[in-house]
């Protein structure tokens, strides 16, 4: 429950409708444990009755210190990490991790490889916007929408336990490629969401694009312009919803995302109903990117000839000797990485993921940083919050798609 304290403050006139609060204003503490914020964050704000004067945040409350643990990690364990940031989108984390390592050692990923990273990556977009935008429609009172699109994440959840077992922290993929190839029954869930995926987004638009409440509670409630969204390092959603069409995909392609043709939506205004716009219009294009990646589906391995880094199959382990000392190698750290530096970013779901990876010839990163998205664009809350109620400020959060686990690592 928040707290309320009176605070006196001169600044303000006096009330003719209630004398007794003449110059003060309310600190009220919204988090750090409240159900509207959607994670462990707090925000200390400035009421003037119902409207925000000022605000300040306070976050830290799961910080996990993953880049300090990175450094005592072979380079292959960090993959468990890098899926417990946004755990909305992990796959994404995943690979933009293993892309990093890979642009390290110098290995080329299969073409096969490639597109099935696409195809995970659409879905884990997919995936994330889905609870960002359902999420935001509860949150202005309209829970059927959030029901409609926790089904279709479901359904993208078994698919990938039927690539590699787990629904959340996915631990999805390999240094060098994939742990193993899509089978026939990860290719017809794929096939079969791509055809019901449609008709239930369809209807879910209908129930909120042209919605009065939803755009009356929505429309100029948290803009940002394109320079200040800009001047804060925004990326992905937020800042093509207030116009700048940057995405990681087209400026700088990865993974053979060069290959598909596909749009960048962008928004005007930048409000919360941009936001909304916006992820609703990259989920289609990101079924589209999908369903090219599957028409066109290469053939060939799914992961690269590096012995050194890619652990051998199973049953090659039972049989090969050779294969048995790579995977004891791997497994235990014994190989070392060569000395350098990179950086490689990926589009995640909240915008630009990084990781600026630094190697000292060890068998562990000498220095590992997360550029996080949300850590970036949370500093912006309390500027796009201010002079709006109570309320906006948590369809604000909302809309901006603030995840705790990102925003602390």
């Amino acid at each position: 429950m928040a707290d309320i304290e009176l605070v006196p403050n001169k600044n303000f006139p006096a009330r003719k409708d209630h004398p007794e609060l003449v110059g003060e204003l309310t600190t009220l503490n919204l988090g750090p444990t409240h159900p509207a914020t959607h994670g462990i964050f707090q925000n200390i704000l400035q009421m003037d009755g119902e409207k925000i004067v000022s605000g300040e945040q306070t976050i830290g409350y799961i910080h996990r210190a993953f880049e300090k643990i990175a450094e005592r990690r072979p380079f292959y364990q960090i993959t468990t990490l890098t899926d417990r940031m946004n755990y909305c989108s992990s796959p994404i984390n995943n690979f933009g991790w293993h892309m990093t390592v890979e642009k390290l050692l110098g290995i080329e990923v299969p073409k096969r490889a490639q597109y099935i990273r696409v195809i995970l990556m659409e879905l884990a977009r997919i995936s994330d916007h889905l609870i960002c935008n359902g999420i935001l429609g509860v949150d202005s009172g309209a829970y059927s929408g959030f029901l409609y699109l926790m089904e279709k994440r479901e359904e993208i959840y078994e698919i990938y336990e039927e690539i590699c077992g787990a629904r959340l922290t996915t631990n999805m993929g390999r240094i060098g490629g994939m742990e193993r190839d899509f089978s026939n029954e990860a290719l017809r869930k794929i096939r079969e969401m791509l055809k019901t995926l449609p008709p239930v987004l369809k209807e879910f638009e209908n129930l909120f694009n042209r919605n009065r409440i939803f755009m009356d509670r929505t429309i100029n409630v948290g803009p940002i312009s394109a320079e200040r969204a800009l001047s804060y390092g925004f990326t992905g959603p937020n800042l093509r919803a207030a116009g700048v069409d940057y995405d990681v995909r087209v400026m700088n392609p990865y993974s053979s995302y060069e290959d598909f043709d596909f749009i960048i939506p962008v928004g005007q205004s930048g409000d919360t109903y941009d936001r909304f716009m916006v992820r609703n219009e990259e989920m289609w294009q990101s079924m589209r990117i999908i369903e090219q990646a599957m028409n066109n589906l290469p053939e060939g391995p799914f992961f690269a000839d590096a012995p050194e880094y890619y652990l051998p199959p199973k049953q090659e382990v039972y049989r090969s000797m050779e294969a048995l000392i790579y995977h004891f190698k791997i497994v235990m750290g014994e190989i070392d990485a060569p000395v350098g530096e990179v950086y490689h970013s990926v589009e995640g779901g909240n915008g630009e993921l990084g990781f600026y990876l630094i190697s000292d010839g060890g068998r562990t990163p000498y220095r590992l940083h997360f550029r996080r998205p949300s850590f970036i664009y949370y500093q912006a809350f309390p500027e796009m919050c201010k002079g709006t109620t109570l309320s906006d400020a948590i369809l604000i959060m909302s809309s901006l798609n603030v995840i705790a686990g990102e925003l602390d690592a």
